[in-house]
């Protein structure tokens, strides 16, 4: 499927409103939210406010490294590529439950690649946050969708909000039919995007416990 980009300035909430109203107006397309700047908090990601906004508190204690075994990861763990971490998750207001992530890869795409979000998306970078999403809690999450933010090697935001997926390259996939047992598992990838410098980490910060404190995986 051929996404048609659009891009919103962040420069009011009026704006971010009218960008939503048109990414929600049943039009087939995608767009970029570009920060005032990459320094300031993120706004929140449309896309995905309805999707995480009931987790399950978690263990408010600091992180410093992989949970053991099952074990929830707390808000500001740190984590490497490739390793697990077990996070409470919650879509919409009937799903909750408990996943595993593992980022597998946090991969540089082509500014090229960028062109279906318009010539607003001229000089942005794309980055593929590749994952693996397991059921720990043998809960029923069938056809919830799960995003991870990239984030700069400090931390901070990239300072630009991708509404979309880049299908060929990057595509947000739901969890299938049968992700309502333990063990169950789906591959995804969350689409980010930079001018500035390059993402170096994925985060997790669905829920009030990891809104402030992500749990972050860098290479």
């Amino acid at each position: 499927m051929t996404h048609k980009g659009r891009i919103v300035s962040a420069v009011a909430l009026t704006a971010l409103s009218l960008g939503l109203t048109a990414c929600n107006d049943g039009e087939d397309g995608a767009a970029v939210q570009e920060s005032p700047s990459a320094s300031a908090p993120a706004s929140p990601d449309p896309a995905s406010s309805d999707a995480g906004s009931e987790s399950p508190s978690a263990d408010p204690s600091e992180g410093g490294g992989a949970p053991a075994g099952g074990e929830v990861a707390a808000p500001g763990t740190k984590v490497k590529v490739g390793d697990r971490a077990v996070v409470p998750f919650s879509y919409g207001t009937s799903k909750k439950g408990t996943v595993a992530i593992t980022v597998t890869a946090i991969e540089k795409g082509a500014e090229a690649d960028m062109a279906p979000f318009g010539d607003k998306a001229k000089g942005m970078t794309p980055y593929y946050i590749r994952m693996k999403v397991e059921n720990v809690g043998g809960t029923d999450l069938a056809y919830s969708s799960l995003r991870l933010r990239g984030k700069l090697a400090d931390g901070s935001p990239s300072g630009v909000i991708l509404i979309g997926d880049l299908p060929g390259k990057c595509a947000s996939e739901t969890a299938p039919r049968g992700f309502v047992t333990k063990g169950a598992s789906y591959e995804t990838c969350s689409l980010a995007a930079t001018k500035t410098d390059p993402i170096a980490a994925a985060a997790f910060e669905e829920g009030d416990a990891y809104s402030d404190s992500p749990v972050l995986w860098t290479n």
